[in-house]
């Protein structure tokens, strides 16, 4: 076949698409119809992990999985979008890798709301001025974001889905070459994590820290000779182009997001339950509520505790296990936590992320 050939069976391909496309679409409009009669929620992650899980499971290439990962998360989110619009709050400002997280998740067809706290975050969600908010969990490098945990303590939010984003830094700046580069602007810990790399390269500039990446994107955009560590995003907003690319320290770097909301989402076949409780501040109490999850075979992925804020020395405890909290072993053992703490409130049993 030569060029021309190739090109009209993509046209006829193309066509087919399309009308697979807008076919969904109806069928979505009809699910969105039933939902609002039956009340139910529009946006399901059980149902969105399933149909992840199974069109990857069933890709043969040459596409990767990320490839059509990513071309179906714009898929349901625009066909999400005809059953209703969603809205999610996220720590702003736009161009972060909090606004990133709401795009890999609910797709560039949702309503971005940025907000200036993690606090502010869990209010708009709590006041139904959003449908969901989007929240920093924790950090491969840095542990857990405090500011999330302690607010699980006066909320009643429910985690209904997660996202792993890897954290990528770039070089961004309309400058052509690193020696034309006299200024570097980032917030401090995207610095930090790119401080061998800043030696090696840009030893003579000026390294200044501003409030966010986006801010330090705006800036470079602006200013002669200057340049941002920043995500693509925020380089894209700022229509600035990447000089370098992934010049973080450690390329293993990734951030754990929360959706926050309240769905109580089905088994997915692959779950994550997160467990907030409290213990008598006495000897072994600790270690005799955690037994019931090593009796019946519960494997917990991560424990934080945060200071209880009621008497000095208490404390409550985080939980992340595998598994839902239908599963038998993951009920039984909370039933059994139960009768051992003073209390267990489970923040969300929802698909694990990828």
């Amino acid at each position: 076949m030569n060029l021309s050939d190739l090109r009209k069976e993509i046209d006829l391909i193309d066509e087919q698409i399309l009308k697979l496309l807008n076919r969904r679409a109806e069928l979505a409009k009809k699910i969105g119809e039933a939902k609002t009669r039956h009340r139910s929620q529009y946006f399901t992650p059980e149902r969105e992990h399933q149909v992840f899980a199974k069109i990857v499971k069933q890709n043969s290439g040459p596409l990767t999985s990320t490839n059509i990962r990513a071309i179906y998360t714009e898929i349901i989110s625009s066909c999400r979008a005809l059953e209703k619009p969603i809205s999610v709050a996220f720590l702003g400002p736009e161009g972060t890798f909090s606004h990133q997280a709401v795009l890999t998740k609910f797709g560039s067809a949702s309503n971005c709301l940025p907000v200036d706290t993690i606090s502010d975050v869990f209010k708009r969600v709590e006041r139904n001025e959003t449908d969901y908010g989007m929240v920093p969990m924790e950090n491969s490098l840095a542990g857990a974001i405090t500011e999330t945990l302690d607010n699980f303590m006066r909320s009643n939010m429910r985690i209904v889905s997660e996202v792993f984003i890897p954290v990528v830094h770039n070089l961004v700046t309309r400058c052509v070459s690193l020696d034309q580069i006299k200024r570097v602007y980032s917030h401090p810990q995207p610095i930090s994590q790119c401080r061998q790399w800043l030696r090696n390269h840009l030893q003579s500039a000026e390294i200044l820290e501003v409030s966010s990446t986006a801010r330090a994107a705006e800036i470079a955009a602006a200013e002669e000779g200057s340049a941002a560590i920043a995500t693509r995003l925020a380089a894209e907003r700022n229509q600035l182009p990447l000089l370098c690319t992934h010049i973080e320290d450690d390329p293993s770097n990734r951030t754990r997001f929360l959706v926050l909301g309240y769905n109580q989402p089905e088994p997915s076949g692959k779950d994550k339950t997160s467990i907030m409780f409290s213990v008598p501040n006495r000897a072994g109490e600790l270690f005799r509520a955690m037994a019931a999850f090593e009796k019946y075979n519960v494997n917990l992925t991560m424990i934080e505790s945060r200071p209880a804020r009621v008497s000095a020395w208490d404390y409550v405890f985080y939980l992340d296990v595998q598994g839902h909290i239908q599963d038998e072993n993951v009920a039984k053992a909370v039933s059994e936590l139960k009768e051992a703490a003073l209390f267990v409130t489970v923040l969300g049993s929802y698909p694990a992320g990828e």
